[in-house]
This record gives C-alpha cells, sequence and structure tokens, in this order.
C-alpha cells in the first residue's frame, strides 16, 4: 500500500458499508484539525479497516469499530493527527499479519512506534502467562518513557474495552477487571487522568462484583431522594455566603462514585447506612488567592472538622493534582466535604496530562502535572534498569503506583512526596541512588531514629551516610517504595563474586562447625562426589550460591559430613526409619535403589525428610521445615499449630518448596460427622475406595445418640485429590461436615 494511492483506490478493497463507521470520529476531528490531517486520519481508517476486514468483535460488530471508538475518545481530548492514527492501527501488529515497517512505509515512523509501543510480545515463547503479560506490559512502560502518547492509547483503548465487557465471558471478565483495577486505575491516577481513573473503577467494580455493584446502586438510590433535600441545602447555604461576602465562586454538589463508597465501608468496616459523605462540593474560582478566601469563608459558615483539611495547592500531589480539601460539620451532624480549586486546576484535575492537548496549559510550575509524571517515567526507567525480570519489574510499578501519600521535609526545606508508610530508606532513595546505598542511620526533626520508623507528614528527615557503607537486605523487610526496593535487590543480586564465596565459606564453616568439621576438614572426594551430583564445576561456585542465597548452607553441610561423623547416627536414623516407614517412602532418606525417583522437597537431595504428623503435608500445602538433630528436615504447613512455638527458634527453619510434578501416596487426616445409620462406615469407605484412595486408619467415637463422629487417615497424591474425595463423601445423604485435620 503506497501513500500515493488516493482513498479511493484503497476503498475499493473494502465494505462500501463500513465508511459510515467513521462519520463519528470525522465529526469530532473537524472540530480542530486542518483538512490534510484529516485525509490522513480517513487513510489510516481505511487501511485498518482492510487489515481487520476478517475480524468481528464478540457483540458481533466488525472489528474496526473498537479502534475508531479508542480514536475518537482521544480525538475529544484534542490529541494530534498522528496519536489519532495510531489509535486506529493500534491492533494491526498484534492481530492481523501487517508488519512495522508496512505502517512506516504508509504513516511514517512516529505513528509506527506508538503502534508498536501498545502492541503485546506475541511471538516470543514464555514459561508462564503471568511471565508474558508481565514483559509485555515493561515493553509498554518503556515505550511510555520515551512517548506518554503510548500509555495514553492503552488507557483508552482499555476504557472502551471495559465499556463493551458484557459481552466476554465471566471468567475473563473478572479477570480483565482485575487487571484494570490492579494495574491501569493507578497509572490513570498517576498520570491526573481522573475522570478516566473514576470511569475504570465504577467499571471495574461492577465487573468484579456485579452483586455488590447492584446492591449498592439499589442503596444510594433508595437513599438519595432523603439526602437530596441537604445537598440542595448546602448548596445554597454556601452559595449564599460567597454573595455576602463578595466572593465569586461556582458552587456545584456531586455524588460520590460507587467504587470510592464501596472502598471506604470496606476500609472503616462500615454499612451503607454510616457512610454520611456520600455527596461532596466543588467550588470552582478564577485565583488562587481566591480559594484561600473561600476557604475562610466557608469555616465561617460550617464548623471544620479537626486534622481533615488538606493543602494540595501549597503541596500538590505526586501527580501534580492541585485543590483545597475540608470537611465540615453540615446541617443535621452530617460531614460535608469541599473542594477548592481554580478553574485551571480543575481542568488538569479531571483530563491529567491529557490536559496539554486538551487546554494546551502551559508547563511552568514546577509542581504541573507535566512535572510530576517525567519524575514518575524517570522513576519507571530506574526501576526497568534494576530489576532482575519482568515479573520483579512488575511488583516494583505496582508497588510504586499506590495512590496515597505522605509529605515530609529535607533538612533544607524542600518536600518530598514519598508513598504513605515510607521509612528514612525510602527517602534516602527518593534524594539519589547514591544516598540509600551509602545509608546508616537518620534523625527525623533533628532527633535519631530507626530506619525502619514510617515517615509522618510534615516530618524534616535527615539521612546521615558513610562511604563504605552498602545496603542491608533485611532492609527489604520495610521499606515500602518500588524505587527502594528495586534498587537494595539490585546490589545484592550484583555483589562481588568474592564476598559472595567468602560468605558462603562463612555460613559453611558455622553448619560444619556443629559436627566438629571445617570447610578446610572436608575430604576432596567428598567435595568432588557433591560437586559432580550438583552438576557444579567448582567448589567456589558452590560457595557462591551459599553466600548468594541460592542454596541453604545447613544442607550442603549435612552432604559434606565425613562417614565417620555419621556411624554414631546410623542406629537412631533406622530407629526413626523404621517408626516412619508407613508414612515416608525410603527413597526419602537419601539411600540408592534400583530406580531413580524424583525428589519430593527442592534442595533435600540426600537428605532426611519427616512429614509432621501434627498437620501432615501433602503436595499443594504452602509448607516450611524444621531443621532438628537425627531426624533430619521436618516438613510443616505454614499454617500448622506447632509452627508457633517453634518460631522461638529462627534458625532451625528453612523455607522450602514442593519438588515440581511430585508423586507419591501421602497420608492426610479427615473427620467425618455423620448421623448414625447402619452402613454408614462402609459407604464412606467405599466413596474413597471409588477415588482412588487408600484407608490407613479409621477411629468411630459416637457424641450422642444421633451422631457419630470419624476420623479417617487416608492416603492421597495431591490437594487437587483430596479436593475431590472430600467433595464426593460430602454428597453421602447420611454425611454432615467433613473436615480435614490441621493439627
Amino acid at each position: 500500500m503506497s501513500t500515493t494511492e488516493p482513498a479511493e483506490q484503497i476503498l475499493t478493497s473494502m465494505q462500501a458499508s463500513l465508511e459510515p463507521f467513521f462519520d463519528g470520529l470525522r465529526a469530532e476531528v473537524e472540530k480542530y484539525l486542518e483538512p490534510g490531517k484529516i485525509d490522513l486520519i480517513h487513510r489510516a481508517f481505511l487501511f485498518g479497516a482492510e487489515a481487520h476486514k476478517e475480524q468481528k468483535r464478540k457483540s458481533g460488530e466488525p472489528y474496526i469499530t473498537h479502534p475508531l471508538a479508542v480514536a475518537t475518545l482521544m480525538a475529544e481530548m484534542r490529541f494530534d493527527a498522528e496519536t489519532i492514527i495510531a489509535a486506529i492501527l493500534h491492533d494491526v501488529i498484534e492481530d492481523t499479519p501487517v508488519a512495522k515497517d508496512e505502517i512506516v512505509s504508509v504513516f511514517g515512523d512516529e505513528v509506527a512506534e506508538l503502534v508498536d509501543g501498545v502492541t503485546k510480545l506475541t511471538k516470543i515463547n514464555f514459561e508462564s502467562k503471568a511471565e508474558a503479560e508481565a514483559e509485555s506490559m515493561r515493553k509498554m512502560l518503556m515505550a511510555m518513557v520515551r512517548d506518554i502518547r503510548v500509555m495514553l492509547i492503552k488507557l483508552t483503548d482499555r476504557l472502551h474495552n471495559m465499556r463493551t465487557l458484557g459481552f466476554m465471558r465471566p471468567d475473563k471478565r473478572r479477570r480483565i477487571a482485575k487487571e484494570t483495577l490492579d494495574i491501569y486505575v493507578p497509572i490513570a491516577n498517576r498520570l491526573g487522568l481522573n475522570a478516566m481513573r473514576l470511569e475504570l473503577e465504577d467499571l471495574g467494580f461492577a465487573a468484579l462484583y456485579p452483586e455488590r455493584h447492584r446492591v449498592l446502586v439499589d442503596a444510594i438510590k433508595k437513599a438519595r431522594g432523603n439526602r437530596r433535600e441537604i445537598v440542595d441545602k448546602i448548596e445554597s447555604g454556601i452559595s449564599e455566603r460567597l454573595e455576602q461576602e463578595g466572593l465569586n465562586g461556582r458552587v456545584s454538589g456531586r455524588e460520590k462514585h460507587i467504587y470510592s463508597i464501596y472502598q471506604k465501608m470496606r476500609r472503616k468496616g462500615l454499612p451503607f447506612a454510616e457512610v454520611h459523605d456520600v455527596y461532596a462540593f466543588r467550588i470552582s474560582v478564577d485565583s488562587v488567592d481566591m480559594c484561600y478566601r473561600v476557604l475562610g469563608a466557608i469555616h465561617n459558615l460550617y464548623k471544620p472538622v479537626p486534622g481533615k483539611f488538606k493543602d494540595y495547592i501549597a503541596i500538590p500531589k505526586a501527580n501534580g493534582y492541585q485543590s483545597l480539601h475540608t470537611v465540615l460539620f453540615g446541617p443535621f451532624g452530617v460531614p460535608v466535604e469541599v473542594q477548592i480549586r481554580t478553574e485551571e486546576m480543575d481542568k488538569v484535575a479531571e483530563a491529567g496530562v491529557a490536559a496539554h492537548w486538551l487546554y494546551k496549559t502551559g508547563e511552568d510550575s514546577s509542581f504541573g502535572t507535566h512535572t510530576r509524571v517525567r519524575e514518575w517515567m524517570r522513576s519507571v526507567l530506574e526501576m526497568q534498569q534494576n530489576a532482575g525480570d519482568s515479573l520483579e519489574f512488575l511488583e516494583n510499578v505496582k508497588i510504586d503506583l499506590f495512590p496515597r501519600e505522605v509529605y515530609v521535609f529535607t533538612p533544607k526545606g524542600e518536600i518530598m512526596v514519598l508513598k504513605r508508610g515510607s521509612t528514612p530508606v525510602d527517602f534516602a532513595y527518593a534524594v539519589h541512588t547514591d544516598v540509600g546505598n551509602r545509608c546508616v542511620a537518620a534523625k527525623i526533626d533533628r532527633k535519631l531514629a530507626p530506619l525502619r520508623t514510617p515517615l509522618m507528614n510534615g516530618q524534616t528527615v535527615e539521612v546521615i551516610t558513610a562511604g563504605n557503607a552498602s545496603p542491608n537486605p533485611a532492609w527489604l523487610n520495610f521499606v515500602v517504595t518500588g524505587k527502594s526496593r528495586a534498587n537494595i535487590r539490585s546490589y545484592l543480586k550484583n555483589l562481588k563474586r568474592d564476598e559472595a564465596v567468602q560468605l558462603g565459606r562463612r555460613l559453611l564453616d558455622n553448619e560444619l562447625a556443629s559436627h566438629n568439621g571445617s570447610v578446610a576438614q572436608l575430604p576432596a572426594e567428598a567435595v568432588e562426589a557433591l560437586l559432580k551430583d550438583l552438576k557444579i564445576d567448582s567448589f567456589d561456585r558452590l560457595l557462591e550460591d551459599i553466600g548468594l542465597g541460592n542454596r541453604m548452607a545447613v544442607l550442603v553441610a549435612r552432604r559434606l559430613i565425613p562417614k565417620q561423623l555419621e556411624s554414631a547416627q546410623s542406629q537412631q536414623k533406622r530407629g526413626l526409619k523404621r517408626a516412619l516407614s508407613r508414612y515416608v517412602p525410603s527413597w526419602l532418606w537419601g539411600e540408592k535403589t534400583d530406580s531413580v525417583r524424583p525428589l519430593m522437597i527442592k534442595g533435600t537431595e540426600g537428605m532426611v525428610v519427616n512429614f509432621a504428623k501434627c498437620c501432615r503435608p501433602i503436595p499443594g500445602d504452602p509448607i516450611v521445615g524444621f531443621v532438628t538433630s537425627g531426624r533430619g528436615i521436618v516438613i510443616h504447613t505454614e499454617t500448622c499449630k506447632n509452627v508457633a512455638e517453634y518460631r522461638k527458634l529462627p534458625e532451625k527453619w528453612i523455607e522450602t518448596q514442593w519438588e515440581d510434578g511430585v508423586k507419591g501416596d501421602f497420608v492426610v487426616e479427615v473427620r467425618v460427622e455423620v448421623v448414625n445409620q447402619r452402613g454408614v462406615l462402609a459407604t464412606v469407605a467405599a466413596a474413597i475406595a471409588e477415588m482412588g484412595a487408600n484407608i490407613d486408619n479409621v477411629n468411630m467415637e459416637e457424641r450422642d445418640g444421633r451422631h457419630s463422629s470419624m476420623t479417617i487417615v487416608i492416603e492421597v497424591n495431591s490437594r487437587q485429590h483430596l479436593a475431590n474425595l472430600m467433595r464426593k463423601i460430602r454428597t453421602i445423604d447420611p454425611v454432615l461436615k467433613i473436615t480435614r485435620s490441621r493439627g
């Protein structure tokens, strides 16, 4: 397709009936673009319609209606022609045979880069769907750093998809809605796109929790009549007071959005009847000075609620939002939220970064939306450079997108905006990466404070650094910003190899010392045998793995213990094997067998592994391991009641995971409450046999004349197997209840 071809020739390859779909977009772009640009947009429509001609949406409409709707939404925000064209073509690379080079040849590099930025990675094979989605998101965020319009196209694309989500099957609706609320809503908020954020929130809430949404909508409708009278009274009261004071301001009352009401109910545990501030009032004025004069007037009209005043004009939000917020004691004791801002602030509050195209607002203010967005994009770029993989990068971005903020001051009086719950370490990394890496102590309001102290609004924070200091791994337990987490992880991953080897040597020496040994005394043949078994090329590489936390020193030490030290334990081990032989297969004890079987627990090659009888873990259960003398590693479920007792010995606990594709029979205990009647035990036993499980033991107790309780020890191969079995037993008529014993 050539740019010299007239549009009429391209049209011959399409159905003429598609042309009316373009009329809505044409009417919008004619309001602000010259005819030559409109012709180019029309060419993009013909190009896209031809590319998508075989495709239809779930609603049955031609697919081209979706990109046209996205382009129309962007035209309403007065975006330039290149952005409108990219919006029309945003799916052609991903969903059609059209390549990026073809878009370059027809519409130029700028449009092609925008389209490519929005395109998911579909031509690469990933290990999991989560990794594929995370990598696609990383690609798009990096494209956003180069050109913010990429994210604006994607957000508008998501908005139209959410508006038409009803045609999707329920499980896909819920997945898309959750992704929207988790990722796209926070991004819209960060970019200051308030109107888009609110609509995405309400659409996402309706799709994710349709029944809760319906109930809340009905409750608001019922309450609306009673509250409307209060709203009218407050609105007229504020207008009259402004007129008496000679102040000009436009007052408007509005109903709060459903999702914000729902969040407040969940956050505070309130029923709807106790949520009073369902309505909010906005006063628009013509200058910043007038904002503060109006604030004084309404504080004279209604008493303010202490601690509820926020000045986002002097200290704007992270997305550049500016306004005065106050909460008042209104008539009948109803709390009233009031926002006061200029008309210009109101436009930016609703359109955010898109206000540049909508209203051609300047970027003079250092607190402007564009300045804040550029700062955030620089932060995203730094997280990308320090992240180990796409999943970690997306995790850091999600952390960074959390909207609530805390405002603190540097010793020079400069304002720093951080995520709520931030610590002095987060503050240090916000100042500069080097300051964070060299941080050793902090002063809050000129007093020394622990580095893990959560910061509060208005505090002055001073960071104390040292030239030879380095990040502490323990910081990961309390830092909250994505930038801090990414930089700490990056440093730990890039520790010099020699340091990791030295640390691994010390850790292994400490473990061998409990067996009266040391690294220096290890027999060469034992080391060589272990390296060969683990497929590691050198002992230093093994020590490096230990130092970096990739292998547990306690497990390596036990495999390197000389034979003579093991002989003293052999008799005890044989007795333990006999006691547990019914529950633990012999191949878990690290001995050679005729056939090679897979491991049950990762990283326990050659180790004694014992499954706790108190909680009886089975594959699929979250587990932890407890290292004991003579019994090896005892595996418990994370929810086992006995775990709390052993938490006093953290050095004995190790993180454990089931081996992939684990197979075998595992003992589990279930409790079945039944109605006393003849043959009930035989019926339950037959159901267990039918599900392919063996019964090891049964104990039956009569609770009263009518009911009995059966404790059954059975063998299953996974949590899914157990769930299916319990579901089967639950359908038996005399069975009242079945539960798994948890220890």
